[in-house]
């Protein structure tokens, strides 16, 4: 984790980490049998919490959330607004922000190593699996199996890279920060 120095330098990087969010949520590939697309986005969450904690993470990630709620373009395929976060990939949005906690309360509780910051981004995707497959039940109305064939597998293989990825480029930038 990234030692905050002072509250301008915190609240500067959660709105770096936003603005982060919102660029690599554009970098997305839309899926014709399921609304939720692949997208960087979650490499910027877990990295966020990587490198900044539980609450600064979980702070840009609301932020992200909030200013696309009010309809700035931030989302996926420049999309923005309430809609958004009421339609069936809103969960998923709003799980970023536990991603983002998850990943930076178990990194900073965890040995200091790769496998650790890769057990903490897992569970942090996992908590958005789950908060973004719940609502999907709900607002989609499919049972959960067919959710899960929609929203999770195929994604795995590419959440399980960016996971890797987040975890290497969290411990090299803690390394050239500190």
């Amino acid at each position: 984790m990234v030692k905050i120095r002072n509250r301008t330098y915190a609240l500067s990087i959660c709105a770096m980490f936003t603005a982060v969010t919102a660029v690599l949520s554009q970098i997305s590939v839309p899926l014709p049998f399921t609304p939720v697309p692949i997208n960087l986005a979650t490499f910027a969450v877990l990295v966020a919490g990587g490198l900044l904690g539980p609450v600064y993470g979980a702070v840009s990630l609301t932020v992200y959330a909030a200013l696309g709620a009010v309809g700035l373009p931030v989302f996926a395929q420049f999309s923005g607004g309430v809609g958004i976060i009421l339609g069936p990939t809103g969960g998923y949005i709003l799980g970023y922000i536990s991603a983002a906690w998850l990943t930076g309360f178990l990194i900073n509780r965890l040995p200091k190593a790769i496998w650790s910051s890769v057990l903490a981004m897992s569970a942090g995707m996992l908590s958005c699996y789950l908060l973004g497959t719940a609502w999907f039940v709900v607002q989609q109305k499919v049972d959960l199996l067919a959710a899960l064939g929609m929203c999770v597998v195929p994604f795995l293989i590419g959440d399980g890279i960016k996971i890797v990825l987040a975890a290497f480029t969290v411990k090299a930038v803690t390394r050239f920060v500190h």
